[in-house]
């Protein structure tokens, strides 16, 4: 597909934030690499961008798996030339059981997608960005309200959403000296299909049943794009971006 001079790749871009932040960058002008697990998702993402889809390749992809996202990542440098913008944001939740009733593999799935998948995607990025010409890159992780406060049952996201946290701000020191940056965008209710349930009310501390207010996911698209927007000198390090009455600050 030849060289672009911006070039980003977008995980989990088949639905919900992905899908919007990936939309909002093809018009940004970005060739953008779509991935996710399944492929018709993908290939529905790139036919909403109308014309600016041919900058749009849909690469299915298992981020826990680091022979499919070395694939990811090589297929990206084969068709666009060099890589500016990693977006780490798939990510599953598990069952809202209680801590002590969740299975190892219930645990393990969702360490493997949120934690180790933003990981090994991060590898491939500073290894891609460090040899390109001219080198440098930016690197923005989807942290969640949930990488500050948990709601109940979620054990498995939360903790991987703290660790994000710390991914972030290591890759932010450790990719200083090649010109890499990392921000972290944390997201609160953003109208998706995840947020869906909320219609019908979801858990709160308290033991009560509530239903929360949701924003429309375009917004966080917009905030993504701004960062990535940004001159490798200047990096929007951490962003939190909400529904403004839900029950996050104080007592909600």
């Amino acid at each position: 597909m030849g060289a672009f001079d911006k070039v980003a790749i977008v995980t989990g871009a088949g639905t919900g934030i992905g899908r919007q932040v990936a939309l909002a960058l093809l018009r940004e002008g970005y060739a953008v690499a779509l991935a996710g697990r399944r492929a018709a998702p993908l290939n529905e993402t790139a036919e909403m961008a109308g014309s600016a889809g041919s900058r749009a390749l849909a690469v299915a992809t298992n981020v826990g798996d680091p022979a499919s996202v070395k694939a990811l990542f090589a297929r990206t440098k084969e068709a666009f030339g060099r890589l500016d913008l990693l977006f780490n944001n798939a990510g599953i939740g598990a069952p809202p059981v209680p801590l002590e009733d969740l299975t190892y593999e219930q645990w393990t799935a969702v360490v493997d997608i949120n934690l180790t998948g933003a990981f090994l995607c991060t590898q491939e990025a500073i290894k891609l960005m460090k040899a390109q010409t001219p080198s440098g890159g930016r690197i923005i992780n989807n942290g969640s309200i949930s990488a500050h406060v948990p709601r109940p049952y979620s054990a498995p996201y939360t903790a991987t959403k703290h660790a994000i946290t710390g991914l972030t701000k290591s890759t932010s020191l450790d990719g200083r000296k090649h010109d890499i940056v990392c921000g972290q965008i944390d997201i609160g209710n953003a109208a998706t299909e995840m947020t869906e349930r909320m219609k019908e009310g979801v858990p709160q501390a308290d033991g009560s049943v509530a239903v929360e207010p949701t924003m429309d996911p375009e917004h966080v698209a917009q905030a993504v794009a701004h960062m990535a927007g940004l001159p490798l000198d200047a990096n929007v390090q951490f962003m939190t971006i909400m529904a403004t009455k839900m029950p996050f600050i104080g007592r909600g």
